[in-house]
């Protein structure tokens, strides 16, 4: 799925390259200036609420009892959906506006932090039966210290359970507006694309790898890859969204993993 054709999906919508000079230019992955428009769209659209969050929780399958960390949770979505199933999860989130959002919906109670992913973690070694890491891996340039503390934080056979814009359609983007030989698929690279969402405009930086890049962190990191996943959208999509289903009963999006802790 090109660029224009994923409606609905915030990162990947009208990508454009930072303007030279410009008047208010928004921050960079200001959160928290647009937590009330993303989670707005991220809600309800195609791409994260009948594609990506069924993946991950399809992927989780029966969590009751388990206690899971919910790395980069935004306003609690995907927390709110193991916690419904029978999980005792706790959240971290380096937006404090994103983490007001979650709160609303989860409660004063809920076991929410402000935390940077890469930086050590509030939590003790081995706390974790699983981790889930929705769409936020592809944020940073360095994976090395950001999976040190994930394993550290889960227990000896625990899963890491994450999902990352995939690598084939990133590349395929910038081949399609003419930057393929500045965006490499082979290297780590750096990009900003500019999202849109409820009529407010946001910069948002983030990291392509290719896929061995990924797998060789993972390894490195200790964990064992038990699943790639590249997923069919939710059948109550079929309903939702009968035109983009109908063009695209399946397409490539974002790229899941399933990694147990050895």
């Amino acid at each position: 799925m090109t660029s224009d054709e994923q409606q609905g999906h915030a990162s990947h919508t009208g990508r454009t390259s930072p303007p030279a000079v410009t008047v208010d230019q928004p921050k960079i992955n200001d959160y928290t200036g647009f937590a009330e428009a993303y989670t707005s769209e991220n809600e309800t659209n195609l791409i994260n609420a009948h594609y990506e969050r069924p993946a991950m929780l399809a992927l989780a399958g029966d969590v009751a009892g388990r206690r899971i960390l919910d790395a980069g949770c935004g306003a609690g979505a995907l927390f709110a959906a193991l916690r419904d199933r029978g999980a005792l999860v706790s959240g971290f989130d380096a937006s404090a506006g994103m983490l007001e959002l979650a709160r609303r919906r989860l409660g004063e109670g809920a076991d929410l932090q402000v935390a940077d992913l890469g930086s050590p973690l509030p939590y003790a070694d081995d706390t974790f039966d699983d981790v889930v890491a929705s769409l936020v891996l592809h944020y940073l340039e360095d994976w090395e210290p950001a999976l040190a503390e994930l394993r550290r934080v889960l227990k000896p056979g625990g899963r890491l359970i994450a999902s990352v814009d995939h690598p084939f359609v990133v590349a395929t983007m910038h081949r399609q507006v003419g930057r393929a030989a500045e965006y490499g698929y082979f290297d780590t690279t750096n990009w900003t694309e500019e999202w849109t969402m409820d009529g407010q405009t946001a910069l948002i930086s983030l990291w392509h790898r290719p896929l061995h890049a990924m797998t060789d962190a993972f390894t490195a990191a200790g964990f064992r890859i038990t699943v790639i996943s590249e997923p069919d959208p939710d059948p109550a999509a079929r309903e939702l969204f009968p035109e983009a289903i109908a063009a695209q009963p399946r397409f490539l999006c974002f790229l899941f993993f399933v990694l147990q802790a050895d």
